[in-house]
C-alpha cells in the first residue's frame, strides 16, 4: 500500500500524490485527473497494478500541484525527498521527470 494523499482543485479535478517503493529511496508520483479513481486507473494502465490510496496522510503540496498542472501529461515523478527542513517540511532538490522516464528500463550502452 502506498502512502499519499490528494487535493481537490477549484475546477473539480484532483491531484493525487503517492510515495512508492522504487530503488533505494522510493519515488513520489503526482497524477492530475478528473477524480481519484481515474488517477489510480492512469497508473494501473501504465503497469503499476498494485497501487491503492487509502486516506489522505500526505497530500500534495502547492508546489507539487503547480508542477503537475504545468506538465503536458499531468503525470510526473521524482525521488521521494527524505531530508527535513527547519520549517518541518522536506527539501526536494531533484526536478520532476515525466513518467515515461521512470517506466522505461535503464539505458543500455552498445
Amino acid at each position: 500500500m502506498a502512502a499519499g494523499g490528494f487535493s481537490k482543485l477549484p475546477n473539480g479535478t484532483v491531484v493525487v500524490a503517492l510515495n512508492l517503493p522504487y530503488g533505494s529511496a522510493g519515488v513520489r508520483i503526482l497524477v492530475h485527473a478528473a477524480n481519484r479513481a481515474r488517477a489510480l486507473t492512469r497508473l494501473r494502465n501504465l503497469g503499476l497494478r498494485a497501487v491503492y490510496l487509502r486516506g489522505n496522510a500526505e497530500p500534495p503540496t502547492p508546489d507539487e500541484i503547480t508542477a503537475v498542472l504545468h506538465h503536458p501529461d499531468g503525470l510526473v515523478w521524482r525521488t521521494a525527498p527524505t531530508a527535513p527542513t527547519a520549517a518541518g517540511g522536506v527539501m526536494a532538490t531533484e526536478l520532476w521527470h515525466p513518467i515515461r522516464a521512470l517506466l522505461r528500463g535503464p539505458a543500455t550502452v552498445r
